[in-house]
């Protein structure tokens, strides 16, 4: 099983490096990490009094990495989940904040679990997460991404701006939907036809 750092590392490989995409609420990026959450902590990186986009251009691939470490797996408590659920929720958490822990909620609650969707990962989540793992461990992880993928997949349907990142520009699947199935068994993935098919409404 990775460490908390390697699997950091992979979501700074995943995000990439700077970008300012005017479809982004997330506005300008780099590794994952946003102008926003940089100005929440505070980072003005090159010490002008100012948090602006030439702080998130400086930003090192070292510090996102603790950045993610601190506030996107230690803060939430996603360690305190099961070890197999801790890679795709981290992953997510960084993605989507803490949507990705009401994602798991509900997903618990289809395994029969009582917890309320509130984002926040607290005993009852705990527990009921070991529970849903105790009852269902080889099946857990991939429902959750699954549950990730639809989640995506809803999230183009409301917001036209951000279907370009479920659906390439050749029809073929978005980054979003690769990076859910990357958490994904194969088995579990959806063929190209059953991706065009989904997407077919958007037109």
């Amino acid at each position: 099983m990775k460490t908390v750092d390697q699997i950091a590392r992979d979501i700074v490989r995943r995000e990439g490096g700077y970008v300012d995409d005017p479809d982004d609420p997330g506005g300008a990026t780099k590794y994952g990490v946003t102008i926003h959450t940089m100005r929440r902590l505070g980072l003005d990186l090159n010490g002008d009094g100012a948090v602006d986009t030439q702080d998130v251009r400086a930003l090192s691939e070292a510090e996102a990495v603790e950045i993610f470490k601190s506030h996107y797996f230690a803060k939430p408590g996603i360690g305190g989940l099961p070890v197999a659920l801790q890679p795709s929720v981290f992953d997510m958490y960084v993605n989507a904040g803490s949507h990705g822990v009401r994602i798991l909620q509900r997903c618990l609650g289809q395994f029969g679990q009582s917890v309320a969707v509130d984002g926040i990962i607290g005993p009852r989540t705990r527990n009921a997460a070991e529970a849903a793992w105790g009852m269902a461990p080889d099946y857990l992880v991939d429902a959750y991404g699954i549950a990730r993928r639809n989640y995506y997949y809803a999230l183009a349907d409301r917001r036209p701006a951000s279907r370009k990142y479920a659906r390439s520009r050749s029809g073929g699947k978005g980054g979003w939907i690769r990076r859910a199935e990357e958490f994904i068994s194969p088995k579990y993935h959806l063929s190209l036809a059953e991706h065009k098919r989904r997407c077919a409404s958007w037109g």
